[in-house]
């Protein structure tokens, strides 16, 4: 053979081989990239809310609505539409899901009043959003075994991290140099690209057979989600039980009893789950199709893993809510600079996500999981530590790295170990349940540690207040201080808030200011106690985890991977 034909033979072969890579992991690359999009999108939405206040000519409460109303549209729609790969095509659902977010993203990019963009960003985006989101799991499930799943799972946890990093860097970028309309704008190039890829994903439902659709489990599942996700949002304002001031809903108050609306909207919630599962128990027991068929729910490592998961979550929301508030607020930092004070949180994760998938040869996931939860909670002692007007992002780095360590360690086997519980034909109903629990979890997250957090900022200004008055009120005069202070902050732009700090002296603007510093300090110790406690419930509740992953050992690994390779090379020479 010439030199020449070895050469050519030579890229042949190198062609086939990256081919053949391109299109066994493009289902993983796929459903990564559409996680980055998604997770991205909120990041962006976030930082841009002060300028389409200003845009819109409205107030922080109603973009803020349009944020909360996506996250429950997602929440209301996730478990049913969990089920579509069982009955369609995987490549159609994911496609049009696509197509759909890009639709609503358009219509986000070019409203002119806040109804459309409502319509564009809450519902239509959220919608699609809420197919998306237990697709990737369901993916990732079906179409790698063994190690290639791990490291699937890991690099959608990492790009998970990645995306939630730069989407304040970006979206802070756009905003102060750009619009934050071309932080829309772009997810069309993104989704453009992901749609090459969609094109390596089976054709093939994962059901043989389309079953007729779970209307009652539908409706029931829907009205549990929303309510609960609604309890969780209105829970910082309103109050846990009482009613910390008047619900109002066109005009007519709705306070039963000197009720918080938070305690009936979960009330609602639970006794809707609570029904759905009698509601699913009866359908299977009539031979028809529910929702979630019971073995799902009864699957003792399944549900230990969703736990994990949900608990996970909760923090994280907890602490993404307190970190970026504390470091603009009391350090001072941008929220471009802000986003980069998260990169050592991001790095650590994907890093730790992505290359430890393969460990578990040699060291019990479990026992993984719980090393990370670990450094997560010594993450956060040092950033509690490290609380004070003298601290820098800087300093941060290190203690920031390792919480998201921790998150890369227990991302990197939590999926994995959770989806892998369950059998392959009920792994679209399983991913939608851990994807109901993570949105379940982020809202209680958000709601449980922000309003802890604000809370014990308010109060700590009001108590500074009365400290340098030397006023002594009472306990329920105090709480009627706390609530009058959040309104006026709530309500009031940065321009009418600069008014009132210019018509006080000099004196008593610096003594405001010192007294807002110190509860701050106050609040962010306060927070990252209650999240370090948090840990120590997600730790408890790793235990209940199993040692392995189900079905999963040496052997096992080697055989179901070579299997995958060949089924998933062999399947799409088919398509």
């Amino acid at each position: 053979m010439s030199p020449d034909e070895s050469t050519s033979n030579g890229s042949t072969r190198l062609s086939t081989d990256v081919t053949e890579g391109v299109q066994y992991w493009g289902p993983a690359i796929a459903v990564s990239l559409t996680t980055f999009l998604v997770v991205i999108n909120a990041s962006l939405m976030n930082v841009a809310i002060p300028t389409m206040v200003n845009e819109f000519d409205t107030s922080v409460t109603v973009i803020q609505g349009a944020v909360a109303l996506y996250s429950l549209v997602i929440a209301a729609l996730v478990l049913p539409a969990g089920t579509l790969p069982s009955r369609y095509s995987r490549r159609r659902v994911m496609a049009v899901a696509l197509i759909v977010y890009a639709g609503g993203t358009l219509v986000a990019a070019i409203s002119w009043n806040t109804t459309i963009l409502y319509l564009g960003w809450s519902f239509i985006e959220g919608s699609a959003a809420a197919v998306i989101f237990p697709l990737t799991h369901t993916e990732l499930r079906v179409s790698y075994e063994g190690d290639d799943r791990a490291k699937a799972f890991g690099l959608l946890a990492g790009v998970s991290g990645i995306g939630g990093t730069l989407g304040p860097i970006i979206g802070g970028a756009l905003t102060t140099y750009a619009s934050w309309r071309w932080g829309f704008a772009l997810q069309l190039v993104g989704v453009g690209v992901i749609l090459f890829f969609v094109r390596y994903v089976s054709p093939k439902p994962l059901s043989e057979t389309r079953s007729s659709p779970d209307r009652g489990g539908t409706v029931l599942s829907i009205v549990g989600s929303t309510s609960l996700v609604t309890g969780f949002l209105l829970s910082g304002k309103y109050g846990w039980i009482v009613e910390r001031r008047p619900f109002l809903v066109g005009g007519v108050q709705f306070n039963p009893l000197g009720t918080s609306p938070a305690i009936w909207f979960l009330g609602v919630g639970l006794l809707a789950f609570a029904a759905f599962v009698q509601y699913e128990r009866r359908l299977q027991r009539a031979g028809k199709s529910p929702l979630v068929p019971l073995r799902v729910l009864t699957n003792r490592p399944f549900l230990s893993g969703v736990i994990t998961y949900n608990l996970r979550s909760i923090i994280s929301a907890g602490f993404f809510f307190i970190f970026p508030v504390y470091v603009q607020a009391v350090l001072g930092y941008t929220a471009f600079e802000t986003g980069l004070a998260l990169v050592p949180y991001s790095l650590a994760s994907i890093l730790l996500s992505t290359f430890t998938t393969g460990w578990r040869k040699y060291i019990s996931p479990k026992t993984l999981i719980q090393v990370g939860i670990v450094c997560m909670g010594l993450g956060l002692v040092l950033l509690y530590e490290q609380t004070g007007p003298s601290q820098t992002i800087g300093e941060m780095a290190i203690p920031v790295g390792i919480v998201g360590a921790g998150v890369g360690l227990i991302l990197g086997q939590i999926t994995n170990m959770t989806m892998s519980a369950v059998p392959t034909a009920d792994s679209a109903e399983a991913s939608g349940v851990l994807n109901v629990s993570y949105s379940i979890g982020y809202s209680l997250g958000t709601a449980i540690v922000g309003s802890f957090f604000l809370g014990q900022f308010y109060g700590s200004v009001v108590d500074g207040v009365l400290r340098a008055e030397r006023v002594t009120v009472s306990a329920e005069q105090r709480n009627d201080l706390v609530i009058a202070l959040e309104d006026a902050t709530e309500t009031a732009t940065e321009a009418a808030q600069q008014q009132f700090l210019n018509q006080l002296t000099p004196t008593e603007r610096q003594l405001l200011e010192n007294i807002f510093e110190a509860a701050m300090f106050d609040a962010q110790r306060a927070g990252l106690a209650l999240l370090v406690l948090l840990v120590l419930f997600l730790l408890i509740a790793s235990t209940f985890l199993p040692r392995q992953i189900p079905g999963d050992d040496d052997r096992t690994d080697r055989t179901e991977a070579s299997e995958g390779s060949t089924g998933k090379t062999s399947e799409t020479a088919e398509d």
